[in-house]
Formats: structure tokens, sequence, C-alpha cells
């Protein structure tokens, strides 16, 4: 039997009404927990007032919302099956030859309508609104200012505390050995003031400093000196340096593929970046694997039937698929197997288990 628009349309209204205000209400929760610890985290800095806190927060919240997404699908899905369930409104579906994948339909489809849209048109807002965010911790809440940038003209690196720092430019970079090649420092002070520049053949990172091979120290209204080695104080380490790239979240969906290929030709380990790329790439198939989850949980749900135990059951296993996720996530990121299998497993094997626990409830 062919699902009549009317039906279709009336499914589809009530989960949105449902996944709505779930979602605003998690949103809500979240954005004010956020704020508790930033003001925590602020608390001693005179620099750091509440509006800056409120800029954060709003600035962080667009990403928060690409976290809760998933959860506010399951569990307004959940509300969705289980207030039509309880008005007998599926039984009178049922019995009038609706299949229970008939009745999925528009859930599954409009969920899968939300995760493209998420990916291709919000995540990009989301990116440089984090982009923001980290900006401003690293100016209120950091000490050290640790910044790599990437790009066809070389390396980019910025290191140093508040009042000093030092900006490297390397035009090619042997990242296994921590060695730059063609290098030129340029040193700045308090609100960026020039103060001197260094020009060298290579910048090899030794423990505490870089070794600077035939160096020339220049400095304003000062003959420039030449230094067969010269040593620059430095914090870094290779994992430090490898960890200062523009962090995965603050790159759009558009421009991951191209940064991961351009870390790659630089001799840098893109994994990261490669495992947030598909799992954006999974989130559509995770969010309607969401909606398969409540519904195994919820769409048989009577007058007689055990509400808290579904529910318990339904919440509980959103988050042990989080606490799965996160596993094989951090798999993925030590290789121990591929970025594009660590991203997709848990929306897939979501996915799978959601079918088949459907299809033993619709045929037994």
């Amino acid at each position: 039997m062919r699902t009549s628009i009317l039906l279709s349309r009336y499914l589809g209204r009530q989960f949105a009404f449902w996944f709505a205000s779930v979602f605003l209400t998690l949103m809500s929760i979240v954005a004010m927990f956020d704020i508790v610890e930033l003001l925590r985290r602020a608390s001693g800095k005179q620099a750091v007032t509440t509006e800056v806190i409120i800029q954060m927060s709003l600035f962080k919240l667009p990403h928060l919302v690409q976290d809760m997404l998933p959860f506010a699908v399951l569990i307004g899905a959940m509300l969705t099956f289980w207030r039509l369930a309880k008005a007998n409104e599926l039984v009178v579906a049922r019995a009038a030859g609706v299949s229970v994948w008939q009745l999925l339909a528009p859930p599954v489809l409009l969920t899968l309508l939300i995760g493209v849209t998420l990916i291709t048109a919000f995540n990009p807002f989301a990116a440089a609104m984090r982009a923001q965010y980290e900006q401003l911790e690293a100016k209120y809440l950091s000490q050290q200012r640790n910044e790599l940038a990437v790009s066809e003209s070389g390396v980019w690196l910025r290191q140093g505390s508040r009042d000093r720092q030092s900006v490297i430019h390397a035009s090619d970079v042997d990242a296994r050995g921590g060695v730059l090649i063609d290098v030129t420092v340029y040193r700045l002070e308090d609100q960026d003031r020039f103060v001197g520049r260094i020009d060298a053949a290579r910048a090899i990172l030794r423990d505490g400093f870089w070794e600077l091979q035939e160096a020339f120290v220049s400095e304003p209204d000062e003959a420039t000196v030449p230094h067969t080695g010269y040593r620059l104080p430095t914090d870094l380490t290779l994992d430090k340096i490898q960890n200062s790239f523009a962090s995965a979240d603050t790159l759009s969906f558009w421009e991951l593929p191209s940064f991961i290929g351009t870390m790659e030709d630089a001799g840098f380990n893109a994994n990261i970046h490669r495992l947030y790329l598909h799992s954006l790439l999974a989130t559509p198939l995770l969010l309607c694997a969401m909606v398969l989850v409540a519904a195994t949980f919820t769409i048989r749900a009577g007058r007689r039937s055990r509400t808290g135990l579904m529910i318990v059951g339904g919440v509980a296993s959103g988050f042990l698929l989080y606490f799965f996720t996160n596993v094989v996530h951090a798999l993925g990121l030590s290789a121990s197997i591929p970025a594009q299998l660590a991203a997709w497993m848990p929306a897939g094997v979501s996915t799978m288990l959601g079918v088949t626990a459907l299809l033993h409830l619709e045929d037994g």
C-alpha cells in the first residue's frame, strides 16, 4: 500500500515539531553549561569581561549544534513515535495496511535533508564561528600562541607568548626531522611591533630552541650580522607543531579536501582532518540511524507498555553509540584502523542494527 501524501505530511510535521523542541531545549542547556565553564576559566583574568564570555559562547554555539544534533534527532524521534503510539494513531495506520517502513519514510527523509543541509550549508558557518572562538580563546584565556598554517607559498609558524612572538616562514619542510628550509623569521613584541628579522638557509628543531644555520640577523637601524649557527628559543616540539595546525573543526566541509592535500604535500600527517571530513560525510547516515534506533524502542509502545523503560533504553543506546564512536575515532586517530573506516563504522553499524531490529519487529 502506498502511503498517502496527507499521512506523510502529518508524520513529517510531528517529527519536525518534536525534533525542534528537543533541539532548542538541549542547546539551551548546553549553552548555559558552556557559559559557566567559560566563566570558571576566566576567573581571575580582569581583561575577560562578561561581554567577552557571551561573545565566545555565541561563537562556539554553532559547533555545539553539530555535536548535539544526533541526540536531538534520537530523542525527538522517540517522542514522536511514543506520542503517536500512545494515541493509537500508529495502530490505526498499521490496521489500514501501512507498514513500519512507510511510517518511517517521512522522518527518515526529513532527517536526511537535515544532515545534507548541515554539512553543505551550516558547517561552513559553524567552522567560521569556531575559528573566531579559538582566536578569542587564544587572546584572553591562553598564555601561549603557537599557530601553524600551510599554503602554496610554504609553511607559516607563529610561536611565543602574548608579549613576544616570532613568525616563521619556510618555503619547504621536512616534518619528520623537524627541519625547515629557506627560513625567514619576523620577530615581534607588544602589539605586533616589528623588532627584527632573521634569514637562514635551514632551521633545525632542537630541545628548547631552533638552530638556524647560515643565518643573517637584522634589526632596525642596525647592520646585518651573519651567524653560522643562531639559536632561537622555542617551547615547540614536533607533536606541538603537528597540533598547531588549524583544527579540523575550524575548516569548512568544502575546504577540508584541499587542506588535507596541502598538509600531506608538506609532509605532515592529515589523519585528524581526514577523519573529521569523513565523519561529516557520514552524518546524514548517522542521523537516519538515530531515527531507526528510536523507532525500535517506541514504535510499538502501547497504553500498558513500560514507557519509562523504553525511553531509558533508547537514551542508553544513544550514549552507547556516542561511547562507541569515540573509541573507534580514537583508533582511527592512532592509525590502528583507516580513518575512513573509523568515520563510517558507527553510522553503518547503527543503521544495520536499527534495520535488523525493525525487521524482527515487523516480520518476526
